[in-house]
């Protein structure tokens, strides 16, 4: 293949998903906001995970949500302020700090999770199973290939 061509395949595809990743953050976060839901997208993310696996450690939320220490400690403390999540103290280890959903946080999720799932299909819509799947296992065979690097 000429290297022209595969070099503005490679610019463009990055561009694409950029692009792509970022209008959907900007949309749901639309969608958050008119619904009156006062968290970000980043808040979700950390949410809907604590809802999949809850108390984990904050280590293992920042690596399940592939945030940076610094910002899943600012995310943490605004979810605490807004009594959705809450830190307890590890048993195991005095030094370390659960992330649990409160009542609230356990509530929100199951307010905001319809909403989320409605604007997916809108995002997804037009594409059968098998583009869906061929798409999902495309990105995961680049995140795998950028892990090697």
């Amino acid at each position: 293949m000429n290297t022209d061509v595969l070099l503005d395949v490679e610019h463009m595809t990055g561009f694409l998903i950029e692009r792509s990743s970022k209008r959907m953050k900007q949309v749901c976060q639309q969608i958050l906001k008119e619904k009156g839901f006062n968290i970000t997208v980043d808040q979700w993310v950390v949410l809907q995970e604590l809802n999949k696996n809850d108390g984990q450690g904050q280590i293992a939320l920042a690596n399940s949500t592939f945030k940076d220490a610094p910002t899943i400690t600012r995310i943490i403390d605004l979810l605490c302020q807004k009594g959705y999540v809450e830190r307890i103290n590890n048993p195991d280890d005095r030094r370390r700090f659960k992330i649990c959903l409160t009542q609230s946080g356990d509530n929100l999720v199951s307010d905001v999770g319809p909403h989320i799932l409605e604007f997916r299909k809108k995002a997804y819509a037009g594409l059968n199973q098998a583009q869906l799947a061929n798409l999902k296992q495309s990105l995961n065979h680049i995140f795998d290939n950028l892990n090697a690097i």
